[in-house]
């Protein structure tokens, strides 16, 4: 997901199926693997919990929260620590107050396998305001790479203390991901660090020029894929629009020999919400229904595909204090009829 505006509080594969298997990520829902292996491999039911300041996975809300993801009939959540870095061509990577400490993700992780969820951490980058993370292109990147290498495996070391199920090495970095050689050393590292799964969290539209995905166990793609030219909420014309991009997926999957994961999709409850998925802000005018259309028109389209390894939804909530967006226009499904989407499909409670 695109970084929002600056956050201001109002208080202060051939080997996935035995690589998943070998982490324990069983869920109630398998499909079989491409590698022909016969071994079951797990379908993520996920939901994303980001953190948007130093304290927020600390926060009483978090154990409402976390009970109302697993509710949903979701299996896993994904949480979200963040570096920064003031400027786009900057060569290093820095916490700030926006950056949740080490010991309330610990404690988050420890509280989401006490609930029986699995989790994924996925490790963010950003800047201010409404820059791009896509467009970062540091001016020294030898310094950029080993900066980044210092942040990457901070992470990975904790994932492997929590025994985390999941990591993801990069999230739509779209500008610096075309370097192939340096991304090859980031993974070799985060694996002399970690020993789960991995994958790399590639926009919709960078996904295909990643060179590195055979050095990954999944093919992690954050699936904002506008789908509509006007505002709907007819499941079946969105479905209509996924099925170029699935044909293109399924393919791309074979190709790769690597499973593909949605590691972010998600829309806002906003009207023409399918038109842009990626945008915080498409209108002020509420659309829970467009909202719930694009959730079931999207489980519709995958459920079922064998090269298919799931999805984390962006996300469930904004934290108390810390919301931007009114909850009526903003991503999370909670109490909105997205939410009743997941729970009929996941076979929530």
């Amino acid at each position: 997901m695109r970084a929002r505006s600056a956050r201001r509080r109002t208080v202060a594969a051939a080997a996935v199926a035995v690589l998943l298997a070998a982490t324990g990520c069983a869920t109630d829902t398998t499909t079989k693997g491409n590698s022909g292996s016969g071994k079951d491999s797990p379908i993520v039911r996920g939901i994303t919990l980001p953190s948007w300041y130093r304290s927020d996975y600390d926060s009483p809300a978090a154990d409402r929260y976390l009970r109302g993801i697993r509710a949903t009939g979701a299996r896993w959540v994904t949480f979200t620590p963040t570096w920064y870095q003031r400027r786009v061509g900057d060569s290093s990577l820095h916490t700030t107050e926006e950056t949740a400490s080490d010991g309330s993700l610990r404690r988050i992780v420890r509280r989401a396998h006490a609930l029986g969820l699995k989790v994924m951490i996925k490790p963010h980058v950003d800047l201010p305001g409404d820059v791009d993370r896509a467009e970062i292109r540091p001016r020294d990147r030898a310094a950029w790479f080993t900066s980044y290498r210092r942040f990457i495996t901070h992470y990975a070391d904790l994932a492997a203390a929590t025994g985390t199920e999941l990591f993801a090495v990069g999230t739509e970095l779209a500008g610096v991901s075309g370097d192939p050689d340096p991304w090859r050393k980031v993974i070799e590292v985060v694996r002399d660090h970690y020993d789960g799964t991995l994958t790399y969290a590639a926009n919709y539209d960078e996904y295909q020029r990643i060179t590195f995905w055979k050095d990954l166990d999944l093919i992690g793609i954050d699936a904002y894929w506008p789908l509509s030219d006007e505002p709907t909420d007819d499941p079946a014309r969105l479905r209509r629009a996924w099925r170029p991009i699935r044909d293109e997926l399924a393919a791309f999957a074979g190709r790769q020999g690597r499973r593909v994961l949605f590691t972010e999709a998600g829309y806002v409850s906003q009207r023409g919400t399918t038109t842009a998925p990626y945008s915080w802000t498409v209108s002020s005018h509420p659309a829970p229904a467009e909202q719930a259309a694009g959730y079931r028109a999207l489980l519709d389209s995958f459920s079922g595909s064998r090269w298919w390894a799931g999805v984390c939804w962006w996300m469930w909530d904004d934290w108390p204090d810390s919301g931007e967006t009114p909850v009526s226009l903003a991503y999370t499904p909670r109490g909105k009829p997205a939410e009743q989407v997941l729970r009929e499909k996941w076979g929530g409670s």
